[in-house]
């Protein structure tokens, strides 16, 4: 969008620079408008839908470090917990493994499992389902609505 020129001290108003405020105004109101895709809508274990305007909802990425360069055996589980800024409601979380060395990745195989997702923290189990050394963390992405 572009910017309107702050007038200098003195300037007479003329109709050319309150034209360029009127159409500064008119773009912004177009970005703001009221439409459904400008929205977003968390809803809630009870089925509740909680909705605000995207520009007021609150997004965090984490990666969080579960085991590094350990050993594991197949059905070894790994707990990871993250605390996090107050959510109005519970966020919609969702997590993905990295295993992070490379010489492991195609002999690793992990699933992750969130346990609980309140306000303000997210648990969950990474289980190694193969042998060997990993280095595993998780990537979480969390959208809610701030408090």
């Amino acid at each position: 969008m572009a910017k309107v020129a702050l007038p200098d001290r003195g300037q007479p108003l003329d109709l050319a620079y309150i034209y360029q405020l009127a159409q500064a105004i008119n773009n912004l109101s177009d970005q703001l408008s009221p439409t459904t895709a400008k929205y977003t809508t968390i809803r809630t274990a009870d089925k509740t839908n909680h909705t605000v305007r995207t520009s007021d909802a609150r997004i965090i990425g984490e990666y969080i470090t579960v085991s590094n360069s350990s050993t594991t055996t197949s059905g070894t589980e790994t707990a990871f917990h993250l605390q996090f800024p107050d959510f109005a409601y519970a966020p919609a979380v969702t997590a993905t493994p990295l295993v992070a060395a490379e010489a492991t990745r195609s002999r690793t195989d992990v699933s992750v499992i969130l346990t609980n997702v309140t306000a303000n923290s997210v648990d969950g189990i990474v289980k190694f389902n193969t042998i060997g050394v990993s280095s595993v963390g998780v990537n979480l992405i969390l959208v809610g609505i701030p408090v």
